[in-house]
């Protein structure tokens, strides 16, 4: 079982990708210092938003997402997990885990790479305002 989104955004002025735990991305069109996970704003749709067909998928146990950020040609592939406790209902927000925990704003969990780990050269184009497209690829064995 496979099954694909994609999500547009673009980055902001105050992204800091310096979360050592999650990144975000989301449909708020504004950014505070504060928010240091959040890579992407004016994104066209959260959690909840998501494809019936996709969310099906997302919710198990064995269900692996790789997630690609693509911003001017700076691509980073980005492996996580899906979840049976995935509640996927967040009409704004999505956020990719380092640990187990979830809510409805939670889209992937055990991921592999936080803000902080991503490439610099990925912050700085979404700092300087560039556009980002999240390609989502979720499969299941079987």
């Amino acid at each position: 079982m496979e099954a694909q989104e994609i999500i547009r955004c673009r980055g902001h002025p105050l992204v800091l990708g310096t979360h050592p735990t999650t990144f975000e991305v989301t449909c708020e069109k504004h950014l505070s210092e504060n928010g240091n996970c959040i890579i992407g704003v004016a994104a066209d749709k959260g959690c909840a938003g998501l494809a019936a067909d996709f969310k099906k998928v997302l919710v198990h146990d064995d269900a692996v997402l790789v997630t690609r950020l693509l911003a001017g040609n700076i691509l980073v592939e980005v492996r996580s997990r899906g979840s049976a406790h995935l509640t996927l209902d967040h009409p704004a927000d999505m956020v990719w885990r380092r640990s187990t925990f979830t809510c409805g704003r939670t889209i992937g969990i055990c991921t592999d790479r936080m803000a902080a780990a991503l490439p610099r050269e990925l912050i700085t184009a979404l700092r300087n305002g560039e556009e980002m497209t999240v390609i989502l690829t979720v499969t299941r064995p079987g």
